[in-house]
């Protein structure tokens, strides 16, 4: 921050003095946002848009007053840079810098708080100045596992991205440990990216970029090229895999509320056909997203008449078997429970439900709620040997699980067993001593009486 002798100040001479030792870093070059570099940050690169980046602040008027500090509160503050969550100041300022880098802003109101300022701490048409420390930043997550980061290079325009669907025409480069190993234009549909060669990562990124949008996928084994690799391209089984991806352009598909019912299930005879096709060739995740077309297009149809209503109910059903199937491959086992529940609402007694669902309560050791999925199964058909078999280690683990509680239980009580009696031992012995120490007070005070008492 400035120096306490630099303030007071009016906007003018602040903006000279600044200008003079800073330098401008509003694209337009307006002086909105003058920096003055305090402490150098490392060399490197600097934070993208989208990077979650952490800062510690310190805000005040021109005229010296602090109205925030983060540092006061003894926390950082995080944000997404770009992304209009903070001051437009902040967005420009913290995009130049690098981290550990420590500066002062001078930012004009149309880029802090504008022509009504903030009630109670920032005046009208106020500059203000902050003194921004970057502590660190790292790229955005697009999924829950971390599977995906994002790094854009160069922001998109338009309010719209590509939806499951949609054709889209990119430019990619993939590298691997610093290798390019992929280099083209490509076209393909969202959701159907593997058909072009194309990692599922990239694919799910998709839905999160804007037209013309350059970016940096990081992507973990799951979504890049698994456990098997990518022989043609040279690449070993789960590695980390970076694709720079402009979308140069897309066509959305239509939405859900923009088609009818008949629309909607002629479509989902080919989105499950495809989906068919990706289970059977072992790409599990490509398949999901393909069965949860149709769950998303159908969950809430009701139809016109009885026949409708159990097209719909079909569709749904066999969409969520397979969904469970999907999940039961890679081990996703709460979703398996989820999926066949949803089954088991439409038809209570579906042979393969029960089953799915005993299987992924057997692998998460739910060993008596398996049982009794399997057994149901045989009351629905008793000759479903599978399901006999199951049964069969069900009963099998249950008799494990008690045989192993009662050691845990046995030893557990030896274990009391034991430190109450080594506890109960010195107990005794001071027991003993002061019985002893009080039968030796007593024979004194007996000979006392003895030698008082006449002869």
């Amino acid at each position: 921050m400035t120096t306490d002798q630099e303030l007071p100040m009016d906007a003018q001479s602040a903006t000279a003095m600044f200008a003079a030792k800073g330098i401008d870093v509003t694209p337009s070059k307006d002086q909105g946002v003058i920096k003055v570099v305090k402490h150098p940050g490392l060399d490197g690169e600097r934070p993208m848009v989208g990077d979650r980046v952490t800062v510690h602040y310190t805000g005040k008027l021109l005229t010296g007053k602090k109205f925030d500090c983060s540092r006061d509160r003894k926390e950082p503050f995080s944000f997404n840079l770009g992304k209009g969550q903070v001051l437009k100041a902040w967005d420009i300022g913290v995009m130049s810098m690098q981290k550990g880098e420590v500066c002062t802003l001078l930012c004009k109101p149309e880029y802090a708080y504008g022509p009504s300022g903030s009630p109670n701490k920032i005046p009208p048409r106020s500059p203000v100045l902050f003194q921004m420390e970057l502590l660190k930043f790292e790229g955005e997550m697009l999924t829950d596992d971390g599977g995906i980061t994002r790094r854009i290079k160069v922001k998109g325009d338009g309010y719209t991205n590509p939806n499951d669907g949609a054709s889209v025409d990119v430019h990619l480069e993939g590298s691997c440990g610093g290798r390019l190993f992929d280099c083209r234009d490509v076209s393909f549909v969202v959701s159907e990216a593997e058909d072009k060669g194309v990692p599922l990562g990239v694919d799910r990124a998709m839905d999160k970029m804007q037209r013309g949008e350059c970016c940096l996928l990081y992507l973990k084994p799951k979504y890049g090229f698994g456990s098997e690799g990518k022989p043609e391209y040279k690449i070993g089984p789960h590695k980390d895999i970076v694709y720079e991806v402009t979308l140069k352009d897309f066509k959305r598909a239509k939405e859900s509320w923009e088609m009818d019912l008949n629309e909607k299930l002629d479509l989902a005879h080919g989105v499950k056909h495809k989906g068919n096709q990706y289970f059977k060739a072992g790409l599990y995740f490509q398949a999901v997203i393909q069965y949860q077309r149709i769950v998303c297009w159908l969950e809430m149809e009701c139809g016109s008449g009885i026949e409708q209503q159990k097209k719909i109910q079909e569709v749904l059903l066999t969409s969520h078997l397979n969904l469970a199937l999907c999940f039961l491959r890679i081990k996703e086992f709460s979703q398996v429970v989820e999926n066949c529940n949803k089954v088991i609402e439409i038809e209570e007694s579906n042979e393969k439900a029960l089953y799915r669902r005993g299987e992924a309560r057997l692998l998460r050791n739910e060993f008596t709620l398996a049982l009794a999925d399997f057994q149901q199964v045989l009351q629905v058909n008793p000759t479903n040997r599978a399901a006999r078999a199951q049964i069969s280690i069900c009963q099998s683990r249950i008799k494990e699980h008690h045989e192993q509680d009662k050691k845990t239980y046995a030893n557990m009580f030896q274990k009391f067993a034991e430190r109450d009696a080594e506890f109960g031992k010195p107990k005794r012995r001071r027991d003993d001593n002061k019985r002893s120490s009080m039968n030796g007070e007593v024979g004194i005070k007996r000979r006392r009486r003895s030698q008082d008492c006449p002869s």
